[in-house]
C-alpha cells in the first residue's frame, strides 16, 4: 500500500546540473525527480520508506540568468583526512585545507529563475523497516512535519546556495501552470534518479514530455 503526498515547491533560483556539460554548469528546464526526493528525504526520511515521483506541475515560465559562481576545482581526499585523524598534530590544520588562491575557479553557469513546482508523490515500505513501522504513522510524521516547515536539513534546488522552500498541499484544488494551454513540450533526455544497487553508482535517464503543464514521471519512458 502506498500514501500520497502533495507539496509546493518554489525559491528564487535552480541549477540542476546537465551531467554532460562539465565545463560550464548548464540547468536542465525543469526540476529532476531524483531532485524532487532530495526535497522530501530532507523534510522527513527513514531507511524503512522509499519516495517515488509521480507527478511534476511546473508553475511558473522557465527563466534563465547566468551568472559567475566560484568552485573549488578539487577535493580533499578520504585518505587524507583518516591520516590526518590518526596524526599527533590533529590541531594542525594546514595539511588538510584547501587555498582558494590555488583551488577557486571561476565557472559560468546558466541558472533558473523564480522556479515553482507542484509535486505529487508517494512512498512504499522497505524491507528495513521496523516491525512496528506502518504506513499510516509515516505520512503523519510527513504532513505534521511538512505543515510547520520543519526539515532535518535546507532543502536545496540543485545547489546548495539555492534554499528551496516548500508548502503542504492539503487539498487536491486546481493550481495554475504557465503551461496549461501548452499541449505538449519535449524536454529530452533527463536525469531519473541514480542506482546504487549491486553496489554500484549508475545513473538513470528518462525521456519526459510535459503535457499542460504536467510531467507524469512514472509514465515517461526510462533509459538505462
Amino acid at each position: 500500500m502506498s500514501y500520497g503526498i502533495r507539496i509546493r515547491l518554489f525559491g528564487d533560483y535552480a541549477l540542476f546540473s546537465r551531467p554532460e556539460l562539465k565545463a560550464e554548469r548548464y540547468s536542465y528546464d525543469v526540476i529532476t525527480p531524483s531532485a524532487a526526493v532530495g526535497v522530501l528525504e530532507s523534510i522527513f526520511w527513514h531507511f524503512g520508506l522509499k519516495y517515488h515521483i509521480d507527478k511534476i506541475t511546473v508553475i511558473n515560465r522557465t527563466e534563465r540568468v547566468s551568472v559567475k559562481r566560484n568552485e573549488i576545482k578539487s577535493k580533499i581526499s578520504a585518505a587524507k583526512i583518516r591520516t590526518h585523524i590518526k596524526s599527533k598534530k590533529r590541531k594542525d590544520l594546514n595539511n588538510i585545507l584547501l587555498y582558494s588562491n590555488t583551488e577557486i575557479n571561476q565557472r559560468n553557469s546558466s541558472l533558473l529563475k523564480n522556479v515553482e513546482y507542484i509535486v505529487e508523490a508517494h512512498f512504499e515500505m522497505t524491507d528495513k523497516a521496523n516491525p512496528g513501522d506502518n504506513e499510516g504513522k509515516f505520512i503523519e510524521m510527513f504532513k505534521r512535519r511538512a505543515r510547520k516547515g520543519q526539515c532535518f536539513r535546507q532543502p536545496y534546488f540543485g545547489c546548495k546556495e539555492f534554499p528551496c522552500y516548500f508548502e503542504l498541499l492539503e487539498k487536491s484544488e486546481r493550481v495554475d501552470s504557465y503551461y496549461s494551454d501548452v499541449d505538449e513540450i519535449d524536454l529530452g533526455i533527463m536525469l531519473k534518479r541514480i542506482d546504487y544497487s549491486n553496489d554500484e553508482i549508475t545513473p538513470v535517464f528518462y525521456h519526459p514530455i510535459m503535457r499542460n503543464g504536467v510531467i507524469t514521471v512514472e509514465e515517461s519512458e526510462e533509459l538505462l
